[in-house]
């Protein structure tokens, strides 16, 4: 993995195997607070060992900002630590976390050693955990999917987002309305810097940028996918749409940025189709 310092106390470690899908650890003289972990239990565990390494008192806290098995699988790791996430997301967990698990195992042998650790507190809009010199609000931010949480770092103006601040905005199984009131909610905050779920850091000079490119982009493919259904084009015309041309990049996350457009796209001809 590979590991950047964004503050004095703040390390983002961002995943070599999976897209590109980051783990926050953040140090404090009451123990760490690490912000998801990652889906290989590998790479988990060194977060986990440098949590534990750098830090003093132990691992605290892991934070889990959604139930995507990239941000939740690496959490069995942390044994010792108190798991937090929100409300929906422990109820998600429990639904259909164990069928997908045995699925995930099926197809990729590296997460064989996985066990599914439901969250032992949850959140239902906002909660303040003061550990030391740091005190950081857990947010409820839906959108990218409906258990969405951030953790806003108030003594750094940082905001560890999850996936609703990703290269591509990305609402397959999420809801494209909450996710653009969510990142109009996080550019209010004025954060002096964004971890993405995915992805590098945001500075501050990047984030009204990109949160403006991000929900111009969600309207413009929402015009484009509802000609389409309009005019009564087949969904095969919807590979002429790259994300190019809807204003974002194809370069970020290896180019796999271009798949997430897609699925958006057809997402929405699916969604129109029914009207």
């Amino acid at each position: 993995m590979r590991r950047d310092r964004v503050a004095e106390d703040i390390f983002v470690f961002i995943s070599e195997t999976y897209l590109q899908v980051t783990s926050t650890v953040v140090l404090t003289s009451d123990g760490a607070v690490v912000i998801d972990a990652t889906p290989f239990p590998a790479e988990a565990r060194q977060v986990h060992q440098f949590a534990t390494d750098q830090g003093q008192n132990g691992i605290r806290y892991v934070i889990n900002t959604h139930h995507h098995a990239d941000h939740v699988y690496g959490t069995f790791v942390f044994e010792d630590a108190e798991v937090i996430a929100h409300d929906t997301c422990r109820e998600m967990l429990m639904g259909g976390g164990e069928a997908l698990l045995r699925r995930a195992k099926a197809e990729t042998p590296a997460l064989a050693e996985v066990t599914l650790h439901l969250p032992d507190m949850t959140v239902e809009n906002s909660l303040r955990l003061s550990l030391g010199q740091q005190s950081l609000r857990l947010l409820h931010l839906p959108g990218h999917s409906a258990d969405g949480i951030g953790v806003y770092i108030e003594g750094e103006k940082a905001l560890v987002a999850g996936d609703c601040v990703m290269p591509v905005p990305y609402f397959v199984g999420g809801d494209r309305h909450e996710l653009a009131r969510t990142l109009r909610r996080i550019q209010e905050m004025e954060p002096d810097f964004i971890i993405a779920g995915h992805g590098s850091v945001l500075l501050r000079g990047e984030v009204d940028e990109t949160i403006e490119a991000n929900i111009a982009y969600m309207q413009t493919i929402e015009q484009r996918v509802r000609r389409v259904v309009e005019e009564g084009q087949p969904p095969s015309t919807l590979r002429e749409i790259d994300i190019e041309s809807c204003g974002l990049s194809r370069i970020p996350l290896d180019g796999m940025v271009s798949k997430l457009h897609l699925e958006n796209l057809i997402a929405l001809y699916r969604e129109f189709s029914d009207l």
